[in-house]
Parts: C-alpha cells; structure tokens; sequence
C-alpha cells in the first residue's frame, strides 16, 4: 500500500482531473446535488472537474428492451414453484413488456408527451399488480377512479401516475427475479444503516455478482474510460447508496488501481465518525468528513506532492505499515459558505431524468416529479437546538449564510446554464430573514421562478412575509410540527407550539402555497394518548386547509442528538452499541412509557394517506386504530380558534 501510494502521489500531475460519481441509489427524477456543489466548487478553484450520475444510468439501462431480456433470463431461471405473481404476469406478458418499456420511459422523460392519450387509455401498457392501488381511488357517483382523481383535462397525469405503477412493477421482478435488495431509492440499505459491524457489506461485495452487479460494473468502467480521471469522488448522502458506491469503488480498483477513489458525504459524516474498520480501504484511498471542499484542496495538494499526509483534513486514510485506521485533521477553517462557487449540473443528462408520480397529492409529488435545481441559502440550521436533531455536527452547527446578492447571482447562473427555472433549497431551515431578502432580490431583478424548501413554522412567517414569499415564486413549504403536542414540543426544544404551526402554516395556504408537515411519533415519553392527540392536531390541521400534505416517521435516536448524548434529561435508558468499528447513528433506548409505537404507527400513516385524499377528515380519529384508545383530549375547535 505505502508503494501504491507513493505510485500514485509521483503520477497525479499538479491539477488531476477529478470526477464525481452520483451512486445507485439517489433520485430518478433529478440529479442529488452534492457533485454538482463539488464540481461547481472545484471548477472555481481551477480544478479539471466531471461528473456523473450512475444511478441513473443504472436505472435506465435496466429498464431498455435489452435489459427486459436479461432479466427476462434470470426470471425464466427460476423453478415456476419459487416465482413470484409479479414474475408471473412479466413472463407472460413479456412481449408487451419489451415493446412498451423504451416508449413508457420516453414519456416518464418528458420526451414523448403525446404518448400520454394511449397510456391513459389504459389498454397499452401491461398492467400487473401494482395496478390494484387504483382501485383506493373510489368515485363517488361509480364513474371512472381515475377520471374522479385526476379530472377530465388531467391526461398527462393520469398517464405518468400509470407510467409510475408500470415502472414500479418492472423493480417489483428485478427485485423477486434478479436482486431481493434492488429498491430505487434504499438500494442494500440493511448492509449499511448503523452497521457496527462491515461483515454483512464484505459478504456481500464477494458474493458472486448478480445482473445489477455486472450492469453497474460496466458503466463504471465506461464512465472512467469515458472521463479518463486521476481522482473519483463517491458522494454517500444516505445509507441506501452505500452498497453501489463500494461496488463502483471496487470495479475502480480491479480495472485501474492508480485511480485515488474517495468516499464522502451525508452517510460518511453521521455514521463513519469513529470510522476503525481497514476492510473500508480495500475499496477507498480516503474517506472525508463534513463538507467536502476544505479536506478535497487538503487532499489533492497532498496526491499532487504538495502538502503531506499529516496535513490533510478532516481526513480517515490507512497507514501503509501496520494497517491500522488514522484520522488526521490539521485545524484549517471551512470554506465560507459564499465563497463555495455555483454549482454546475453541466454533464449530467438533465432530459434523461424520470419524472415519477406516485402519490395524487399535490404537495407530496414535488419530491419525485419535475427536475428541481438544488440550492442552498444557507450553510447549517440557525436554530440547531431541536433535541433529536445532529445539532453537535457541523452539517447542522456551523451556520453560515450569503448575501441575495449572491443568492440571486447563483440562481440567474443556474438558470442560464440548465434552462430551468424550478429551485428546491435544500436548506435544514431556510431563515425567514434569508428568504425574505432573497425574495425582495428576486423580484427587484425580475427574476421569474418557482420555489420551494424546508422552514421552521416559526413566528416570524406572518401573512405579510408569506404572501412576499410567494410573489417571488414560493409554491410549497415543508416544516417540523414533529409531535403535535406542546408538551412534547418543549421537551423537543423546537421552539413553536401548535397553534403558532396553525397560524403560519394557514398564512402560507392563504398566499397559495402549499405546506407539508414533517410528523414523528415515538418520541421518548410519547404516550398513547399523546398519540391519539396529536392525530386530533393533525386531522384539525388538513381540516382548515393549513396543511395539504405530510409524512409520520419513527422517531430514532442517534448518537450525535441531544437525546442520545444526555439521555437521562428525556427519561430514557440507552441500550449500548454492539463492539464494531464500522458505522454507529442509531441507537436502541428503552422508555418506561412501554408502548407499542410500530402498532400505533400502522395507524397514523393510514389515517395521513386517507387525509392527504380528503378522505376520513369528519371521523373520529379513534377508528383509525386498530386496538381501544383514549378519546382526544384536544377540542374539536381547537385548531378553528387558534386561527381567529
């Protein structure tokens, strides 16, 4: 290894070219946007920098016709007694399947919109069991579901809502015929998320390789032949793309072993803190924390000669002689937020992206539907104190903003570059004060765009600022309501109370924009009828038209969250990490309050679906639970007082 290295540092010329790989499995219908902050951000420093998006190739080269028939082959393979129905209709309807696949794909592209009255239509394309979801969707008078859903007008919609169930279909037999693991966005999660062990990952990068495998396998050494890089650049953001960045890692080395492969990002920075397994440097030269850009100028002046291993940053690597982990982190500040650079998309086939619509929900399709620029206001979470949040890392506590002046000068760039004018800002909480500034920026320049992001539903968002918010191109808001209960709220520390959540959240349907509430149950104390209550909150909410579309998720307790570091101010016990030295986040705690939150769970996420649909919203929220519960504590009124 010392060798290789030294190898490697005498052959990287002085400016290497570096390339930045988007892993399976991010996003089908936008690029993820951390090789587009490191791209933008290298190519401002004068770095030859490219870019990649694996996941989608991935994606695309799978579902072709030609793919159809490989997977087709390992689908016929299979004893008739093991397949799956799914596998079943496929076969059966193979030859619809190959004919449409190309055609479907176009149309979920945007590049073949007339299609869309024949996939509407609903005689083209193969139906299987995905099919049996539209059946929720009931008319009233006995017409036709789809029509009562999407309206007379609603074509291209009803079409890309069939287009998505034909596509989940398709991942339904690659995941029964070829890989149990295939998902498209939590791709192999279980071999990641809070590993303490790198067992199960190791298993299974020797096993032999399956069809994903050898796809994968094959546009990685194309897009290297293709870029030609001394350096590639593998940007982790959550666990489900931990499998297929090691698997590209690992085709790097067998195919060029001089390449200086890199792993970083989100994954990276909230799992691999204490980073001690060496079987991760099989695969990686180095691995990086937080942002990116500091530790990349450290490490490309090392590879280039320049500075020595001991001055790296924020920085894992393996010591050639005894094999052990090192982290060297030389004190060197980060990277002003305003001074990162632009980020560039250019390289990336941006009309090849999927606009998927897998929900009717207005609100809740914005995350799958449409190519969305991906922007930052600002650098971290100005309020960092919510007790389940990483607020001791440095993505969450170190905040730094830039002027609009900046802002808008990044936007019109991006614009002039992509053609597009959608912008998701990505920010942990957008601050009111940012996004007003940004606002008034926009519309003194006369920049036309739509927008959208995450804020805290906090005081500060009166009418006045949402309606401005909206003149500048807001459509939707996303925010925490977590648990809806005020109790909880402050032991939380999130600062915002219920009503307060009404009252900014109906500000904001008011000016026309839509708002999604980001929902928790089993927070430490979180009783039965704390449950049942916050329901009531939830129902009251989509009632009076404050919010239009939400999401419930378990809460899970982390190591870098205040209530993983003092668990005892929450009244929690915390269950010790197994001994490991590969990935530690979550961690199991025991809560006297003994409940059964997975069964509660099963219960709100029914009765969200119901609400996003207008559905259920006059019944008692009780029906929803399969087992007795406590009657609400919450009056009926409660959210139609808070409001007047």
């Amino acid at each position: 290894m010392n060798s290789l290295r030294t190898k490697i540092i005498k052959r990287l010329p002085s400016a290497p070219r570096v390339l930045s790989i988007i892993p399976p499995m991010t996003q089908l219908n936008t690029p993820y946007p951390s090789t587009a902050y490191l791209t933008g951000f290298l190519r401002s420093r004068g770095i030859d920098a490219v870019q990649d998006d694996l996941a989608l190739a991935l994606v695309l080269t799978l579902f072709s016709p030609a793919g159809l028939d490989s997977i087709r082959a390992c689908a016929t393979a299979l004893p008739e007694h093991a397949r799956a129905p799914v596998v079943s209709h496929f076969l059966a309807e193979f030859p619809r399947y190959r004919s449409t696949v190309a055609t479907g794909i176009a149309f979920l592209q945007g590049r073949d919109p007339t299609i869309a009255h024949r996939i509407a239509s609903s005689s083209f394309l193969p139906e299987g069991p995905r099919f049996a979801a539209l059946d929720a969707y009931i008319d009233p008078d006995g017409g036709d579901p789809l029509a009562w859903a999407f309206g007379a007008l609603g074509v291209h919609d009803r079409a890309r809502h069939l287009a998505t169930l034909y596509l989940n279909d398709l991942a339904d037999v690659l995941r029964e015929a070829v890989d149990p693991r295939f998902e498209f966005v939590r791709y192999a999660e279980s071999l990641a998320r809070s590993q303490a062990s790198f067992d199960a990952l190791a298993e299974a990068l020797a096993a032999p390789a399956t069809l994903v495998d050898t796809t994968l396998h094959a546009l990685t050494l194309a897009s290297i032949a293709r870029h030609r890089p001394q350096v590639v650049l593998l940007s982790v953001p959550f666990p489900g793309a931990v499998y297929g960045a090691f698997r590209i890692a690992q085709s790097i080395k067998a195919a060029a072993p001089d390449i200086v492969t890199v792993l970083g990002g989100g994954f990276v920075n909230t799992e691999l803190r204490e980073l001690a397994e060496p079987r991760v440097f099989d695969h990686f030269d180095y691995v990086t924390l937080d942002d990116g850009e500091r530790p990349l100028l450290a490490l490309l002046a090392h590879l280039s000669g320049a500075r020595s291993a001991t001055r790296l940053v924020r920085t894992f690597l393996r010591e050639p002689e005894s094999g052990a982990v090192r982290y060297v982190n030389l004190a060197e500040p980060d990277i002003a937020f305003a001074e990162v650079g632009t980020p560039t998309w250019d390289g990336l086939p941006l009309d090849r992206y999927l606009s998927i619509l897998d929900m009717l929900n207005p609100m809740h399709r914005l995350w799958s539907d449409g190519r969305w620029n991906k922007l930052t206001v600002a650098h971290g979470c100005y309020w960092k104190k919510c007790s389940f949040c990483d607020v001791s890392l440095d993505y969450i506590s170190r905040y730094d903003g830039a002027s609009a002046e900046t802002l808008v000068d990044r936007i019109e760039a991006i614009i002039a570059e992509t053609g597009q004018t959608g912008f998701h800002f990505v920010d942990e909480a957008a601050p009111p004060k940012a996004l007003k500034t940004l606002a008034l920026e926009l519309l003194r320049r006369g920049v036309a765009i739509s927008w959208w992001g995450n804020i805290r539903f906090e005081k500060s968002f009166t009418p006045e600022l949402c309606r401005l918010l909206a003149d500048s191109g807001c459509i939707a808001i996303s925010g925490g309501l977590e648990v809806a209960s005020d109790r909880l709220l402050k032991l939380m520390k999130k600062g915002v109370s219920v009503d307060q959540v009404a009252r900014v959240t109906h500000a904001f349907a008011e000016a026309g924009v839509l708002v999604h509430a980001y929902l928790m149950y089993g927070f430490p104390t979180q009783t039965v009828h704390d449950t049942v209550d916050a329901l009531e909150y939830v129902r009251q909410l989509f009632e009076a038209g404050c919010i239009q579309s939400g999401f419930f998720h378990r809460f899970a307790c982390t190591v870098h969250s205040p209530v993983g570091l003092n668990p005892e101010e929450y009244g929690i016990e915390l269950i010790p990490l197994p001994p490991g030295r590969f990935a530690k986040n979550d961690i199991g705690f025991i809560d006297p309050a003994g409940v059964d939150h997975d069964a509660l769970g099963e219960a709100l996420n029914r009765a969200l679906y119901n609400y996003m649909h207008g559905i259920g919203l006059e019944s008692d929220v009780r029906n929803w639970f399969a087992e007795r519960v406590p009657r609400p504590r919450v009056p009926r009124q409660f959210i139609a007082r808070a409001l007047r």
